[in-house]
């Protein structure tokens, strides 16, 4: 094969059209899989890498960095109900600081870790109703719990609720 733009099927997987350096694809092309997923931007070394668009037959697309074949760097998700993520990516999931968008309006604006709400954030909820502080694996652990109207209604404290409510 020579370093040039070729078009190629890999048996059972898809097609690429693109890029050649050393056998491998390298520099901008695409890959379109057999299921419908669809890559398109920079290869290098036959792995995704560089800026890419990756699309899915349901819409969902991915826009954003990648670094040996996964998403690295910034980067955002959408789909076609609503869902939205902008933010960094570390070996594929969401790693650093983003904002999740629900497709009922509910939103986390902080630190991620491992795909997960982790670190201190902020999570908005459609009703004006607001946690505020640290949150670890997705769930709240020092966090101050306000209403609609910025009231202080609760709090988690170690992962253990206290009502702002007398007893």
């Amino acid at each position: 094969m020579s370093d040039n733009h070729e078009m190629e099927f890999v048996a059972g997987v898809g097609w690429y059209e693109g890029e050649y350096k050393n056998g491998k694809f390298d520099g901008k092309g695409s890959f379109t899989f057999s299921d419908g997923r669809r890559y398109e931007g920079q290869f290098k070394n036959g792995e995704k890498h560089g800026k890419g668009t990756f699309t899915f037959p349901d819409g969902r697309k991915y826009v954003g960095e990648w670094e040996n074949g996964k998403r690295n760097g910034q980067g955002t998700v959408t789909s076609t109900d609503g869902f939205r993520y902008v933010g960094e990516f570390k070996d594929g999931k969401w790693d650093g600081r983003g904002t999740f968008t629900a497709s009922d309006g509910m939103k986390y604006v902080g630190e991620f870790k491992h795909g997960k709400n982790h670190g201190y954030g902020t999570l908005i909820f459609p009703d004006g109703e607001m946690w505020d502080g640290e949150f670890r694996e997705d769930k709240p652990w020092n966090t101050t719990h306000h209403d609609k109207d910025g009231n202080i209604f609760g709090k988690y404290v170690d992962g253990k609720w206290h009502s702002a409510e007398p007893n």
